[in-house]
């Protein structure tokens, strides 16, 4: 392990450090108000950023491990690779970028923050993210999903953009909405009726939602380099839930 540092910046070697052990310096780093850290050789070190408050930003290079940022409340983590699962997971505030692809369940219960995802998501992201006490979580996907998007989503925004999908080619995933009772989804392109689970009605974005997507695409290409008009040259959906209790009658007696 090597750690260099200066008040305002710290350095880490990753490579054979134990989760417990990186995230410990992360944390002395915060109590010592180092602003800038990089991570080097990270390779499936699970919760960095866990709890982290404050102002910092950590750059990760290779691969974090799961619960990347949970519970975070503003920092910002920058990671130049992929991302595994539960990325965000029950956020409450800051900013984490990913210049790859996340694995499953990204933003698991997020309740404020924004993640932005260069190209796909696994199973289940979006699952029951909500708004709290004024907060709204933003999740931005830069390319699709697989199956359960948005899943028992209470809140908050989501947006796929498909950027990879051909003109016409339709979002892949099955059960987009099941169990939503909060929140939007907007999916830039199209999707076949039947993959939408029954409980989310379809529309188009009205004028305000459309200035909203706009500035939502102009952040996502200044984090990763595309042009803003390129990704508004194709419509959204927006998908919104039917009912805020969408098994009440299943459940209820």
């Amino acid at each position: 392990m090597t750690v260099s540092w200066s008040p305002r910046a710290m350095r880490i070697d990753a490579a054979g450090l134990h989760y417990r052990e990186l995230n410990r310096l992360i944390r002395e780093m915060a109590s010592r108000s180092v602003r800038r850290v990089e991570l080097h050789n990270v390779f499936g070190q699970r919760y960095i950023g866990t709890n982290l408050r404050g102002r910092a930003r950590i750059d990760i290079y290779g691969t974090p491990g799961n619960d990347l940022g949970a519970f975070m409340d503003g920092p910002t983590i920058v990671v130049h690779g992929n991302a595994q699962d539960g990325c965000g997971n029950t956020m409450n505030g800051g900013t984490i970028i990913v210049h790859g692809r996340a694995g499953d369940i990204t933003g698991l219960a997020a309740r404020g923050g924004k993640i932005f995802v260069r190209d796909n998501v696994g199973y289940r992201a979006g699952i029951h993210m909500k708004e709290y006490n004024g907060k709204h979580p933003l999740l931005v996907v830069g390319g699709t999903s697989q199956d359960f998007l948005g899943e028992y989503m209470a809140g908050g925004v989501l947006v796929l953009l498909g950027l990879q999908l051909r003109e016409g080619e339709p979002h892949p995933a099955n059960l987009v909405g099941a169990g939503m009772h909060g929140g939007v989804i907007y999916l830039r392109g199209t999707i076949d009726r039947e993959r939408l689970d029954n409980a989310v009605t379809v529309s188009e974005p009205g004028e305000k939602e459309t200035a909203f997507l706009r500035r939502v695409a102009r952040e996502f290409g200044r984090h990763f380099g595309r042009d803003e008009e390129d990704i508004m040259l194709r419509p959204f959906l927006k998908l919104a839930p039917l009912s805020h209790r969408p098994y009440g009658r299943l459940y209820a007696h």
